[in-house]
């Protein structure tokens, strides 16, 4: 029985996910962009925290999961470095 709760749990959450997503940006191409890249990591946590992996699967998926997550950590660091640093102008106003 609580197998079934569990599963119905994952559905509506999977399913508010989908039905209220994460405004994204508008994709250049037919590439992935970051937001895709985050709603990776997303799913696996909550497919993860909801049981669907055995535990020989685990490392394998944990891996993955920290090679995204590094991957967007440097890409966040990426853009604040593009960001230019306010003035003495700026930062007085």
């Amino acid at each position: 029985m609580a197998k079934k709760e569990n599963k119905e749990e994952f559905n509506k959450e999977l399913a508010d996910a989908v039905d209220n997503p994460t405004p994204a940006p508008a994709p250049e191409g037919e590439g992935l962009n970051l937001t895709d890249i985050r709603a990776c990591v997303t799913i696996i946590d909550i497919v993860t925290k909801r049981g669907a992996f055995e535990g020989a699967e685990m490392a394998d998926v944990g891996t993955v999961r920290n090679r995204l997550e590094k991957f967007l950590a440097a890409a966040d660091a990426a853009k604040q470095a593009e960001t230019p640093a306010p003035t003495e102008d700026e930062v007085e106003a």
